[in-house]
């Protein structure tokens, strides 16, 4: 049995607990490689999670091969959505779910990643009429998205290649609640956070002055999830490319 040294462990502890530690607080959070043992950031963030709703069943399908191209499809294209961002900050998986976190210091900021959140639910209308055309099983998915301000800290063992960014804030955590409902709990398949939805309704009234734009969300309030809107929304063009039979 490989022991634990206890007492270099009360070392290492009292190291952290003694060492001074600098706190910036500013709108944007940078570059991972800026993060040290020494400091942590405080800013704006935004972040998207996508939920694979009946997961369990698709996965107990007794074709493995399916399974993994279904998967793979999913995922592939969903990072890619997710990735061209010079603000995202970090971007995984987490069991059946593809998540992105963005600094958005700023509201375009903040709206750019809502037009992520319906490019995805409108790709996801190609991926099932792809995966129909091999008779494979359809795939529904929840899409949430949630912004504000979070205290990002470097984690880990100094001394190792084991840490990580440390997201401490309502954010990242409501954006994971939200993709867990949509499409369950609520009809549609995006729900976005009070702080979020403010943001882009704002933007959206701007650039939309003649459409009812507030019309194209619901509105819903629960303890632990407070105010949060639900929607359909997709990409019109990318909506009709397919409907049209996604001609090359």
């Amino acid at each position: 049995m490989v022991m634990y040294d206890y007492k270099e462990g009360k070392r290492r502890i009292l190291e952290i607990l003694n060492n001074k530690l600098t706190v910036n607080e500013q709108n944007s959070i940078p570059q991972e490689t800026q993060f040290t043992f020494d400091n942590a950031y405080y800013g704006w963030v935004t972040a998207i999670f996508v939920d694979i709703r009946n997961s369990t069943k698709l996965f107990s399908e007794g074709d493995k091969e399916k399974v993994s191209k279904i998967i793979r499809s999913f995922t592939s294209e969903i990072i890619e959505i997710l990735r061209k961002d010079e603000n995202l900050r970090e971007i995984g998986i987490r069991g059946d779910c593809v998540y992105a976190i963005y600094t958005t210091p700023f509201q375009l900021n903040i709206y750019s990643c809502y037009q992520k959140t319906f490019t995805i639910n409108t790709y996801l209308y190609m991926l099932n009429a792809l995966l129909a055309t091999k008779n494979y099983p359809q795939i529904k998915v929840g899409i949430g998205m949630a912004s504000d301000q979070e205290l990002v800290v470097k984690a880990g063992r100094k001394t190792t290649a084991i840490n990580n960014l440390v997201w401490i804030g309502k954010a990242v955590t409501k954006a994971a609640k939200l993709s867990s409902i949509a499409n369950k709990e609520i009809l549609e398949p995006i729900c976005y956070s009070d702080l979020s939805y403010n943001n882009i309704i704002e933007i959206l009234a701007k650039r939309l002055p003649d459409e009812n734009v507030r019309s194209w969300f619901n509105k819903h309030s629960s303890l632990h999830l407070e105010t949060y809107y639900s929607t359909r929304v997709i990409h019109p063009e990318f909506y009709e490319w397919i409907t049209n039979g996604m001609k090359d």
